[in-house]
């Protein structure tokens, strides 16, 4: 069974959760937060890493699927985000896990069907195609939304490689 472990990075609070692509659809295992309390950014990093690390060890997923660094007005901001981003891939190789990067647009597209999607329709998405009553954090449930895209794009180009339309 395929297992993705999304992730939607930052350097503060780092999103993360695991979708097993069921035969009758997507199933939640697990999801969470990692949360990094040092004020000293090389530290912050290693938190990412760990956690990501321990995630992908104590679940097992098969891929990871992570979001896209985008384009921001603060520099700065878009550096440390490549950064933790960085780590958490980082952490996922090291853990045997092929990685798939998509953009906020795709997985908004998949979810929702528009690319420009408000974040609050994609969490409300994420929470009716998992059968989730519960609100789910917001980093977790957009980490859930892009091992979602994932799965949607993965089950698409199956589907295109089966009818002979690319190669596999």
């Amino acid at each position: 069974m395929v297992s993705i472990l999304g992730i939607d990075p930052g350097s503060r609070c780092t999103g993360y959760g695991i979708i097993h692509d069921g035969i009758k659809g997507p199933v939640l295992v697990a999801y969470g937060t990692i949360r990094t309390d040092s004020d000293d950014f090389p530290t912050r990093l290693k938190q990412i890493y760990d956690g990501i690390y321990q995630v992908a060890r104590e679940h097992r997923p098969t891929e990871m699927a992570i979001e896209q660094v985008f384009m921001s007005k603060n520099a700065d901001s878009a550096l440390k985000l490549g950064q933790a981003r960085g780590a958490a891939i980082c952490a996922a190789m090291n853990a045997g896990l092929p990685v798939h990067e998509y953009a906020a647009r795709q997985v908004k597209q998949a979810l929702v069907g528009k690319g420009s999607a408000e974040k609050s329709q994609v969490q409300h998405m994420v929470r009716f195609l998992l059968g989730v009553n519960e609100v789910l954090p917001g980093d977790a449930s957009d980490a859930l939304g892009i091992a979602m895209c994932h799965i949607h794009h993965r089950q698409t180009h199956l589907r295109m490689a089966q009818a002979g339309m690319v190669r596999q």
